[in-house]
């Protein structure tokens, strides 16, 4: 019942928020599970909304999506989804800057010696972090 009433008051502040979003029509709806755990799914609503993903369940996502704001922009994200996380892209999200050297001196010597006991430490997460935070994308 709570579960009801949350996804309720979404909708309602949703609506609120713009009328034209309360009465979209689902245009396209498409997807596909495979037996080898790979899926894709796709859907495009009347106000705007596109979106689509494919991956393998549980372990990568690669896909996309756009919206208009209220601003009337339209806004596109890419994403990627993998044992690095969550990696969105898009020209309106904020992009950080290179960390502090004493952060990157750190991770160097985390990299350098590295965990042994630790079966969730993983170098390539930790060499992309580097990069990251490097700004050497």
């Amino acid at each position: 019942m709570f579960k009801l009433f949350v996804v309720a008051a979404v909708v309602a502040v949703a609506a609120a928020q713009n009328p034209q979003d309360a009465q979209a029509q689902v245009l396209v709806s498409d997807s596909a599970v495979n037996p080898d755990g790979s899926y894709n799914y796709r859907y495009e609503t009347s106000n705007g909304i596109q979106a689509q993903e494919s991956g393998v369940g549980g372990q990568t996502a690669q896909g996309s999506y756009s919206y208009t704001g209220d601003d009337g922009v339209q806004y596109q994200v890419t994403y990627v989804a993998d044992q690095n996380g969550f990696q969105p892209q898009g020209a309106h999200l904020p992009v950080e800057g290179p960390a502090p050297e004493h952060v990157l001196k750190t991770l160097q010597l985390i990299r350098a010696n590295p965990p042994r006991d630790d079966p969730n430490f993983s170098l390539d997460a930790l060499d992309a972090a580097i990069a990251r935070l490097s700004g050497k994308k």
